[in-house]
């Protein structure tokens, strides 16, 4: 399964309105955290990683936990 612009677009949203509701995190390093893995993961190439890297996000929404 590919991941598209849509769903990883949704899952950029999510983790930052994760990152709002924190209680014992820094919620400004833990936002800069968030965008600046997105950035660095932008050019990537290949479907397989895109997928691990989507997968990664979401296990983090739905443990509530950093991986």
């Amino acid at each position: 399964m590919s991941v598209g612009r849509q769903q990883v677009l949704r899952l950029y949203k999510d983790l930052l309105k994760y990152g709002q509701n924190l209680k014992f995190t820094d919620k400004a390093y833990f936002e800069q955290r968030i965008k600046s893995e997105f950035k660095k993961h932008k050019s990537l190439e290949k479907p397989s990683d895109k997928q691990f890297h989507f997968e990664r996000g979401q296990q983090l929404l739905i443990n509530a936990r950093i991986l």
